[in-house]
């Protein structure tokens, strides 16, 4: 027997965002004076790209100077997203905070 919810459509199941991902990148973001704060090697500022992905419910903010190998953990990252609109707002409110430097950190999720 097929479930169906009270509108007569077919249910679905809850998304499970332990079984989601999504991943955005933004590159050559100028960073403000201060640039981005990371747990390895402290602020670093410039031309810098930012990567996010979103799994397992928590969103993971890495930077690195564009064009460059290495990846830095954001200071505060990984950030609480219960879902993929959650993420992407919290990876445009990071390239945000790049822009503005200051020794941008993760950003808190909305709402928070």
């Amino acid at each position: 027997m097929t479930e169906h919810d009270h509108n007569g459509r077919q249910a679905q199941p809850p998304v499970d965002p332990r079984t989601s991902w999504a991943t955005w990148t933004t590159q050559s973001i100028i960073s403000g004076p201060g640039g981005v704060t990371t747990t390895e090697v402290g602020p670093i500022s410039g031309d810098l790209t930012v990567h996010t992905t979103w799994v397992d419910g928590e969103t993971r903010l890495t930077v690195q100077y564009t064009g460059a190998l290495d990846w830095y953990t954001v200071a505060g990252s990984p950030v609480p997203a219960a879902d993929e609109t959650t993420a992407r707002a919290i990876h445009q409110a990071m390239v945000n905070g790049v822009k503005a430097g200051r020794g941008a950190a993760a950003p808190a999720p909305p709402g928070a």
